[in-house]
C-alpha cells in the first residue's frame, strides 16, 4: 500500500507544477534537516534521494553551525578550560559542507538542496564546577540561517566559540590593553639588571591576559556575564542580514530544553518573547513538534504583525514549518511531516528564497503520507477584478472578499477540520467541514487610511495549516 502511495506521490509532485493565481506554481520544501554533517543519520545524498522519492522538491539542509559546552575557570577562563565539541559545520569546516551541498545538487539535479545551519549564539553559566548547581542557560535557544553560500559566513558567525581568521580580527578593550602592555614591555628588556626581569615578568603577565582575552573571537559576548536579552541574536540577525541570508527563530515554545546532561544542568525555557524583542528576522518555525501558542489570534505573531502595520518594523515576520529532522523514525519523525509549500514563479533557488523572503509560502504538520493543499488564500475588493494572496498588499475601496480553498491526498480518511479567519488579531470567522472544502466571506469591515492584515489556519486529524497574513491597505 505505501509503495502505490509513493508512486502516486510523485505523480502527483509533477501534476501540481501548474500556475495558481495565474502566475506561480507550487514547490514544497522541507526545511530543518540535519545530515551527518552533524547530528543527523543520512547523508545529503540520502536526503534528497528520500525526499525526491515522495514527492518534495526542496530540502533545506540545516547542521549545526558549532556544537560546542565549555567552562573556563578564573582568573584564565579562556585557557584554563574544559570543553566539549561534537561534530558541526565549522568543526568539520564550512567548505567541505559547502562542497558536499553542490555536489549532491550535482547528483540529484531533481531537488533543489539549499544550505543553512541552525546556530545557538549564546549561552550563559551559573552555578560552579564545585557545587550542583552547574547550570547553562538558554543552550538551547536556536535561530535557522539560510541562504549562505560562502564558507566565511560560516565561519565567522558571530556565536560563542566561533574563531576569526587574523585578517577580521578588530581588537576590543580589553585586548587592546594588554596588547599595547606587551610592547611596552618589550622595551624594558632591553634595560640592565632588575628592570630587564621585571620587563621579563610585565611580559608574560600581558601575554597570558591578552590570550585569556581571546582576540579571536567572533563574538563580543562570554557564557561568564550573565544573561545578556536579546542583544547577542540581534547581532547574529543583523550579521545575517548585511549576507544576504535569510534568518528564523526555531522552536520558540521548546519544552525540551530543561534537562541533566551528566554532571551539568541545561535551562533553556520557552522563548516566544524573543519574536516581539528581536526585529529583522525573516519569520519564525510556526509548526514543529510542540505546542504552538504564538500563533493563537491576539497573540504574540499577531502584535508582530500590527507593528509592521502601523510602521514598527521593516517587514512583517513570516510563518513557516520546520523539521527537526535526524533520522528516519527518531522521535517518531519522517521526513514529509512538517512540509513548508512555497509559490513560484520558476522552480528555482532563488525563486524559493525569494518566496521565504515575501511570504509566498505556507506550513503544514502532517504525517506523511498525507498531503495537505491550499488550493487559494486570497483577498479581493467588492468589483473582484484583482486577487491579494499571502504576503500580497493590496490597496482597496469596500469590503474585502475573502476565499480560502483546501483539499487533501494520500489519505482515505481525511474527517473534518475546523478553519478559523483572523483579521489583525481577532477571530472573525470559524467554519467546519471536510475536505475538499472552499470557504468564501465578504468581511463588513471598513476603515479608511487603516492598514490590516488577514490570516487562517486549519485543523483537523488530517494535521494543521498555518497561513502567512494578507495585507490590506484601505483607501481613503
Amino acid at each position: 500500500m505505501h509503495l502505490l502511495f509513493n508512486l502516486l506521490f510523485i505523480i502527483f509532485s509533477f501534476a501540481v507544477a501548474f500556475p495558481i493565481y495565474g502566475q506561480y506554481v507550487e514547490v514544497r520544501g522541507l526545511i530543518d534537516l540535519r545530515s551527518t554533517f552533524s547530528d543527523g543519520d543520512h547523508s545529503i545524498d540520502e536526503l534528497a534521494r528520500l525526499a525526491r522519492s515522495r514527492g518534495f522538491d526542496a530540502i533545506f539542509i540545516n547542521d549545526h553551525d558549532r556544537l560546542v559546552m565549555e567552562y573556563g575557570f578564573p582568573p584564565f577562563r579562556h585557557i584554563l578550560k574544559k570543553s566539549y565539541e561534537l561534530n558541526s559545520i565549522n568543526k568539520n569546516g564550512a567548505e567541505n559542507f559547502l562542497k558536499a551541498i553542490e555536489r549532491a545538487q550535482g547528483r540529484n539535479p531533481e531537488v533543489i538542496i539549499i544550505p543553512g545551519a541552525e546556530t545557538a549564539p549564546f549561552y550563559y553559566w551559573s552555578g560552579t564546577p564545585w557545587g550542583k548547581g552547574l547550570t547553562a542557560h538558554n543552550h538551547e535557544r536556536r535561530l535557522l540561517v539560510i541562504g549562505l553560500t560562502k564558507p566565511e559566513d560560516y565561519a565567522s558567525l558571530p556565536i560563542l566559540h566561533n574563531k576569526l581568521p587574523i585578517s577580521q580580527v578588530n581588537l576590543r578593550s580589553p585586548s587592546l590593553f594588554y596588547l599595547l602592555a606587551m610592547i611596552m614591555s618589550l622595551t624594558l628588556l632591553f634595560w640592565p639588571g632588575r628592570t630587564r626581569i621585571m620587563g621579563f615578568i610585565l611580559f608574560a603577565l600581558s601575554f597570558l591576559f591578552f590570550w585569556n582575552s581571546d582576540p579571536l573571537r567572533a563574538s563580543p559576548f562570554d557564557p561568564y556575564s550573565g544573561d545578556q536579552g536579546e542583544a547577542p541574536y540581534n547581532l547574529v540577525i543583523r550579521y545575517v542580514n548585511d549576507r544576504g541570508g535569510l534568518i528564523f527563530w526555531n522552536y520558540p515554545e521548546t519544552r525540551s530544553g530543561v534537562r541533566r546532561l551528566g554532571p551539568i544542568s541545561l535551562e533553556t525555557k520557552p522563548y516566544p518573547e524573543m519574536l516581539l524583542k528581536t526585529k529583522g528576522y525573516t519569520g519564525f518555525a510556526a509548526l514543529y513538534g510542540e505546542n504552538i501558542t504564538v500563533t493563537e489570534p491576539g497573540s504574540i505573531w499577531d502584535m508582530t504583525l500590527l507593528e509592521y502595520c502601523s510602521g514598527q518594523r521593516t517587514w512583517p515576520p513570516w510563518a513557516i514549518a520546520t523539521a527537526d529532522y535526524h533520522g528516519e523514525g527518531k522521535d517518531g519523525a519522517r521526513l514529509g511531516d512538517y512540509p513548508t509549500v512555497f509559490w513560484v514563479k520558476e522552480k528555482s533557488r532563488e525563486d524559493i528564497l525569494k518566496a521565504m523572503q515575501t511570504g509566498k509560502m505556507y506550513a503544514c504538520a502532517t504525517s506523511y503520507p498525507t498531503r495537505i493543499h491550499l488550493d487559494e488564500f486570497s483577498v479581493s475588493p467588492p468589483e473582484g477584478e484583482k486577487k491579494a494572496i499571502s504576503g500580497d498588499e493590496i490597496l482597496m475601496k469596500g469590503h474585502p472578499r475573502i476565499k480560502i480553498v483546501l483539499s487533501v491526498s494520500g489519505t482515505e480518511k481525511a474527517g473534518p477540520v475546523r478553519v478559523r479567519l483572523i483579521r489583525s488579531g481577532q477571530l472573525i470567522a470559524t467554519s467546519e467541514g471536510n475536505l475538499p472544502l472552499t470557504i468564501e466571506y465578504e468581511d463588513p469591515y471598513y476603515r479608511p487610511g487603516e492598514k490590516i492584515f488577514y490570516r487562517f489556519d486549519m485543523k483537523g486529524n488530517v494535521g494543521q495549516v498555518i497561513s502567512n497574513p494578507i495585507f490590506v491597505t484601505f483607501a481613503r
